[in-house]
């Protein structure tokens, strides 16, 4: 993979086919190898750059704590190297709250902005205090919290139906560090919320929701698309959090769909 320098890191990404630019942002324990399956087909009508944010896939550590904004800050670092200057962005989970910290501070960069299962909200008390608790089980053994993490993300049922794609994910995803583990979870915390950029954005929002996640509500995600005309709900139907996995043909009509 192709990499920059930003703030004395290497940050690597990937840069795929032709069209318009589509930025796809991958979520907490992932990294860009978690759109292999889309990227083909994307790539056939779009230019597809993926990036490995900070502490996850190839791209280091830049302290204990990586805020959305500065994850948003190495985005458009890779963004600005190759001379990009309007496009899609696309932020599964946490990459959605890295995308909408990009498209506050520079929001003349975004053709449209697609939160992939992801939240403009904040986390609440309750939530901040859970982050909390799973930093200090990360601390003490993180590879045994990314096993145990990772099939919660998925709807019960699936569980045992994906069960060897959940195995091929708790391998790739145990190869985050404790440090990139930490971070994230710190930068999640802490992040504002960003409701309102939802309420009169220059450009369209897509939200995608699984109707069965776990993670995301479906009732947060169809509360944020009432926030404005501005904003798409698009379904996918008996999916958890891991979409991409659990309902891929559903994810790729839909992607089809909000990347015109």
């Amino acid at each position: 993979m192709p990499k920059i320098q930003f703030k004395g890191i290497d940050v690597y990404f990937s840069d795929q086919g032709k069209g318009s630019a589509v930025v796809l942002l991958h979520g907490f324990l992932e990294a860009s190898w978690m759109w292999e399956a889309l990227l083909p087909e994307l790539a056939h009508s779009h230019r597809v750059i993926c990036i490995d944010l900070l502490g996850h896939g190839q791209t280091d550590c830049l302290g204990y704590v990586h805020s959305m904004d500065e994850m948003a800050e190495a985005v458009e670092a890779v963004l600005k190297h190759l001379k990009l200057r309007r496009v899609i962005l696309v932020g599964h989970s946490m990459g959605g709250y890295v995308a909408l910290a990009l498209a506050e501070v520079n929001p003349d960069i975004v053709k449209s902005l697609v939160l992939y299962q992801s939240t403009a909200r904040a986390d609440s008390e309750e939530k901040k205090k859970d982050r909390n608790r799973v930093i200090k089980i990360a601390k003490s053994n993180s590879k045994s919290f990314v096993k145990k993490s990772i099939p919660m993300l998925f709807r019960p049922v699936n569980r045992t139906k994906f069960k060897s794609e959940i195995s091929e994910l708790k391998e790739k995803a145990s190869q985050t560090s404790t440090c990139g583990i930490i971070a994230a979870l710190a930068g999640m915390r802490d992040r504002p919320n960003r409701e309102i950029l939802l309420k009169s954005p220059p450009y369209p929002v897509h939200i995608i929701a699984g109707d069965k996640d776990p993670r995301i509500s479906y009732k947060e995600s169809c509360e944020l698309a009432d926030i404005s005309e501005f904003v798409k709900l698009h379904t996918i139907k008996g999916s958890g959090h891991m979409s991409y996995i659990e309902a891929p043909n559903q994810t790729l009509e839909i992607f089809n769909t909000v990347l015109k």
